[in-house]
């Protein structure tokens, strides 16, 4: 069942929340095993605010939007009673966590059930996956295969039908993969859009939370519930809430949708440009726009990426290098020698490249992208070629979402359902118009374009 199917039984009285929850919690068992998307089941937490729900309906209150839903997220957010791992041997180390994260707290508000929390890659630096302590998330149409990071429990739980909903952070594309490569939709909002506070940071600068679910209207309804402004968190908006559900009944109308051209066409497999090709032709787009120097904001965006990212952790670094996963800890130990002239280039070409994709978004509303360059790879897998280059997959997963995440802009990910593996499709809005890129989300997925699929793999 949806999220949304789940919230208007439960508040129907036709379903129990007690018994979504319980549903939910015997499937993790039967299938995490071979899924290994949970680091940690809250089960009695869930069943105590399951019986909290369904009292509430027994009394006459109103349960929340989401009332008996159950969810789970990426363990860098912060759980009561649970040391926040963010998918590192390290933090196990730390207390547990006296108070949930925001967003956590703000989705169990609007009726919604936790039941654990999610493997992903360490400290969030990662495209895979595959993390070294928990070992790898495993894709639920293909087990043999990456799930996508970082967060990539959360990818194979909502994939794998586990949960209808999960919370996950995108920095350079850690919703967007996992969504590709699990065939679900994810939602980028626009940077400082949700409320980061107690959650573990990657780049702050960069840093998105957002959140994955096999429909459009699921995803619309967690995010509607997570908005708002949060004086815990700087780069929190203080915009008012904007609910975007109900624009996903409008249609495309007169919206000017493009298809972007140049750096993302290239360095692509047939797949990515077959998804983009059939989601444009459903929409009757013919117009291509460039998006101009996407390849050095890539660039730009691993420089401060790594930058802030070594900055973080130095501590650690110095003092037990030996814990980190080797490929997470050398590209810190990189990043912590970039000399500070070109973190300040990159910076400055970081405002003007934000300026010069506001003037597209003058004559366009929505920019159509691939969101990774192939389907799942193979977990392991350590290169593939791409336009005859031989590359490393783990540094190049990444290579058409990163230029978005560079300048903040909200991306709904969107999976078409080729054969034999999914992949996604970037729905590319101006800054603070994710009802946009979610009502163009909803109009593929009426049509059958754009859809969740079924697992296979488990």
């Amino acid at each position: 069942m949806s999220a949304d199917d789940i919230a208007r039984a439960v508040k129907d009285k036709k379903l129990s929340a007690l018994e979504a929850t319980e549903a939910a919690l015997a499937r993790i068992a039967k299938y995490d095993g071979v899924l290994n998307s949970f680091t940690d089941v809250t089960a009695e937490r869930a069943q105590a605010k399951a019986r909290a729900v369904d009292a509430a309906i027994a009394a006459g209150a109103n349960p929340g939007a989401l009332a008996g839903v159950p969810f789970a997220v990426k363990n860098l957010f912060d759980v009561k009673g649970l040391a926040t791992r963010a998918g590192s041997k390290i933090n196990r180390d730390l207390p547990p966590a006296s108070r949930d994260a925001t967003l956590v707290e703000r989705l169990e508000a609007a009726g919604a059930v936790l039941v654990g929390a999610l493997n992903m890659g360490e400290y969030a630096y990662d495209f895979t996956g595959e993390n070294i302590h928990d070992g790898p998330s495993r894709n639920p149409h293909d087990p043999t295969r990456m799930t996508g990071g970082s967060s990539g429990g959360s990818g194979s739980a909502v994939g794998g039908a586990l949960v209808p909903l999960a919370l996950g952070s995108d920095t350079n594309g850690s919703i967007r993969v996992p969504s590709s490569f699990c065939g679900i939709f994810g939602l980028k909002p626009t940077y400082g859009r949700l409320s980061r506070a107690r959650s573990f940071p990657f780049v702050f600068s960069f840093d998105h939370v957002g959140p994955l679910a096999r429909s459009v209207a699921d995803l619309a309804l967690a995010y509607d519930a997570m908005q708002g402004p949060d004086a815990a968190d700087a780069a929190c908006t203080t915009r008012p809430v904007e609910p975007s559900l109900p624009a996903l009944a409008q249609g495309i109308g007169d919206l000017r949708i493009a298809v972007a051209g140049g750096y993302f066409q290239k360095n692509v497999f047939p797949e990515a440009i077959e998804a983009v090709g059939r989601v444009a032709r459903a929409l009757k787009v013919n117009r291509t726009v460039e998006i101009p120097e996407a390849a050095r904001a890539r660039s730009a965006a691993y420089v401060i990426s790594t930058c802030e990212g070594a900055s973080l952790h130095l501590d650690r670094l110095r003092q037990r290098p030996d814990d980190f996963d080797p490929a997470v800890r050398d590209r810190l130990i990189a990043g912590a020698m970039i000399p500070a002239p070109m973190v300040d280039r990159a910076q400055k070409f970081r405002r003007w490249y934000r300026a010069q994709v506001m003037e597209l978004f003058k004559s366009v509303d929505v920019i159509l992208a691939p969101a990774t360059p192939c389907v799942a790879p193979k977990l392991g897998q350590v290169n593939f070629t791409l336009d005859g280059v031989e590359l490393p997959v783990r540094a190049n997963i990444g290579i058409h979402t990163q230029p978005i995440s560079f300048i903040g802009l909200p991306v709904v990910a969107a999976p078409v359902p080729l054969e034999p593996m999914p992949i996604g499709v970037q729905i590319i809005a101006a800054p603070w118009r994710e009802d946009i890129a979610l009502r163009v989300a909803a109009a593929l997925e009426r049509e059958g374009v754009v859809a969740a699929a079924a697992p296979r793999g488990i």
